[in-house]
């Protein structure tokens, strides 16, 4: 490894997410079309023992105790680097921030683990950091094709939802998974038709426990949204827009009528270099 690595860690958009089932051990099986965003994290390994140092607007979300995920992604490599986070998407907010940071670090390694999923459930989707659908708990990463460009708006209230509450929150754990086979989406709106046809399972429940998220799935709805969803257990949601044009005027709409808000325009993210 040589150092110093900066590496971006895009931050892990569920355009779909159908919880399929339960595990006996309490793990829920997932079925998942994840895609990676232009904006994100920063991850810089240095020389020298391990640590961890947080910068950027979100920094006071986190604590650089032992248990964060960039260093137990080094240990887990076994690399001794001097660490610095900047932060720079809302924590706990469904777009896999500390799973795209764990990421970010064993990329920047060189480190390619038999299981990162142990490390958590997003972990080896945003190791690949490209478009995927992901399965079962998270350890089966199918790759897809390069998608067509899209262009999103994100929209977060700063609140933070528990993803194990939401999880208990869920009434049914057993769902239609998406088809078998994806079809081939030959531009942005077929792609959005098909997403019509799925669900983000989690969306109802997470709804359930903050009221704030179906205000911002209105927003972006009024914004003009083509479709607007929540990612993950939430609470960030986004929504597609026919052109980058529309995505920016609807970020400023939006922007300006919720200032609490944390509200960004985003496209998908070219895929890194593999380790």
């Amino acid at each position: 490894m040589t150092l110093p690595r900066r590496e971006f860690a895009p931050a892990k958009l569920n355009l779909t997410l159908h919880v399929t089932g339960q595990r006996a051990d309490g793990y829920h099986l997932l079925d998942s079309l994840v895609v990676f965003l232009d904006v994100g994290d920063v991850v810089t390994l240095q020389d020298g023992p391990l640590s961890l140092s947080l910068t950027g607007p979100f920094a006071a979300g986190l604590a650089d105790d032992p248990d964060n995920l960039c260093l137990r992604a080094a240990r887990l490599a076994g690399a001794q680097a001097a660490i610095t986070l900047e932060k720079n998407l809302p924590v706990a907010s469904g777009i896999g921030g500390g799973s795209a940071d764990a990421a970010a670090v064993l990329r920047a390694i060189g480190c390619q683990p038999d299981r990162p999923e142990i490390l958590g459930a997003d972990v080896p989707v945003c190791l690949a950091s490209r478009p995927s659908r992901m399965q079962s708990t998270g350890e089966i990463v199918v790759p897809l094709p390069q998608l067509p460009p899209l262009h999103l708006v994100l929209v977060n209230p700063l609140k933070a939802v528990s993803t194990p509450a939401v999880f208990r929150a869920l009434t049914n754990r057993n769902n239609p998974p998406m088809p078998d086979s994806l079809p081939d989406f030959a531009d942005a709106a077929q792609l959005t038709d098909f997403l019509r046809a799925c669900r983000n399972d989690l969306q109802a429940p997470a709804i359930a426990l903050m009221p704030e998220i179906a205000d911002c799935l209105a927003a972006l709805d009024d914004a003009g949204a083509d479709l607007s969803r929540m990612s993950g257990s939430g609470a960030t949601c986004f929504g597609l827009f026919a052109s980058a044009e529309l995505a920016r005027q609807a970020r400023e709409r939006i922007a300006q009528a919720h200032p609490g808000w944390w509200v960004t325009a985003s496209g998908l993210a070219p895929a890194p270099a593999t380790p």
